[in-house]
């Protein structure tokens, strides 16, 4: 069920978002009624608010209407929180200043997932450092990897600099064991976070796709799929069991997280 500001959405109301895809949301996951980075999520809808609608968002709201769209629902799930505003008009986006909070959540996987190979693609996403809805580029270049017989897309800039793939961060283990977290204009994902907290051997560097032949291992990341490890990019053939691949998983796992 969808609900929009803690009331079954009525279609009407999502016909603007269907038709201007004008809005943002983050993602979470759910474990037995857990959240790994909570505040973080919520403190993300709060700061996209402003950039997009330039509202203000209270979490404390936003907290109750999660709650109540998954009651004691158990076992572990993907919430969205999608923040639109029904009257926004296309001629006059400056008017949408008045955001509503749509709730929807769909089933999750088990971790560990299986590994991903992934295909380099030319490619930057607008507004980067907001998790906005506009996923058309991403989603079409997904689509062209696995036409191809990849898993997905993993960008790089037009400085010839690896970015993010289309719905994760990405991150690398260098040469020297280290955990390397490509510098360029990304998302600031929740899940890079935690894991930048829990691995004190990290560093932002430029990561050049010429360079990427030198790395010892890579893992896309995000709140569904937590550390999933890339087998292949492009002709490239890394390693999937990586020894910082395993510390990384495995403390994402353990973290028990925030009660919803």
């Amino acid at each position: 069920m969808a609900l929009l500001n803690g009331h079954p959405a009525d279609p009407d109301a999502l016909r603007t978002l269907a038709l201007t895809n004008y809005g943002h949301f983050t993602s979470m996951r759910v474990d037995d009624q857990h959240v790994r980075g909570l505040s973080q999520h919520l403190e993300r809808l709060v700061r996209d608010c402003r950039t997009v609608f330039g509202a203000d968002l209270d979490p404390g709201v936003v907290r109750q209407y999660v709650r109540d769209a998954v009651g004691d629902k158990p076992g572990a799930f993907v919430v969205r929180v999608t923040i639109l505003d029904p009257g926004l008009d296309i001629g006059r986006p400056a008017a949408a200043n008045d955001p509503h909070v749509l709730v929807t959540h769909r089933p999750a996987g088990a971790l560990p997932l299986p590994s991903l190979r992934v295909k380099t693609a030319r490619y930057q996403r607008d507004f980067a450092q907001v998790k906005h809805t506009g996923l058309f580029g991403a989603l079409h270049l997904r689509r062209d990897a696995q036409l191809t017989g990849f898993d997905d897309a993993l960008f790089v800039g037009p400085d010839g600099l690896v970015s993010e793939g289309g719905t994760w961060n990405v991150g690398f283990v260098d040469a020297n064991g280290g955990v390397v977290w490509p510098k360029a204009d990304v998302l600031p994902g929740v899940t890079m976070a935690l894991l930048q907290e829990l691995h004190t051997r990290h560093s932002v560097a430029p990561v050049p796709a010429g360079h990427l032949p030198q790395m010892q291992a890579a893992f896309a990341t995000n709140t569904a799929i937590g550390v999933r490890s890339i087998s292949a990019i492009d002709d490239t053939q890394l390693t999937t069991e990586h020894p910082v691949l395993v510390e990384l998983r495995e403390s994402f796992l353990a973290l028990r997280g925030e009660q919803l």
